[in-house]
């Protein structure tokens, strides 16, 4: 298993015990908005997209959760028992441990380890949010629109993937119009090839 890599063998057992695996396909929800975290997911296999949902209905991603990584937003909410400010949705069907966020907040005191990987969360999301402010207010849609899909070819491994403009859009907090548009010129200027629902990045 993945965490085997990430920590000692006192705290998998802790986790094995604690937790439990639990099978979802491309399109549940993990956790939603204003919902309270009873329990931390770590992925074990497959993808998930962290969303910000806006009261209007428009979401930004935020970031992808692969294998091994949690959601530090959770994390926090849960062990402060607060309600959670995003949304995280799989990406790809993913195998996920749940841990009580009681225990999570335990772990802190317990095991030096399970601190070094909050706070690694916290460092790598935090950039990636920095990331994601510049892209917004600095880079064009065209630009941002490629980040996204040479990012979502990467967490697929495959040049091609399926998916609509109205997902891009969605993610990228802008028009299913203005993303259409986009990917148009894209295709004439020879950066990737459309078709129904699926992208080819040339």
């Amino acid at each position: 298993m993945v965490l085997n890599n990430i920590f000692q063998s006192d705290l998998q057992k802790e986790i094995s015990n604690a937790g439990y695996l639990k099978k979802y396909r491309a399109g549940d929800i993990i956790v939603d908005m204003d919902s309270y975290i009873k329990n931390i997911p770590v992925v074990i296999s497959g993808s998930i997209k962290v969303i910000r949902t806006e009261e209007d209905g428009r979401e930004i991603l935020l970031y992808y959760l692969t294998p091994g990584e949690s959601c530090i937003v959770s994390i926090l909410a849960g062990m402060k028992n607060e309600t959670s400010k995003i949304k995280a949705v799989v990406e790809e069907d993913a195998e996920i441990m749940l841990i009580p966020a009681s225990k999570a907040k335990d772990w802190v005191k317990k095991y030096p380890e399970w601190t070094d990987f909050i706070f690694n969360l916290y460092q790598k999301r935090f950039e990636e949010l920095l990331d994601i402010v510049n892209s917004v207010a600095f880079q064009k849609v065209d630009t941002r629109l490629l980040q996204l899909i040479r990012q979502k070819t990467h967490l697929y491994q495959s040049k091609e993937i399926s998916v609509t403009h109205q997902q891009l859009a969605d993610e990228l907090g802008i028009t299913r119009e203005a993303t259409s548009r986009v990917l148009k010129q894209m295709e004439k200027d020879g950066l990737l090839q459309l078709s129904r629902n699926k992208i080819r990045l040339l």
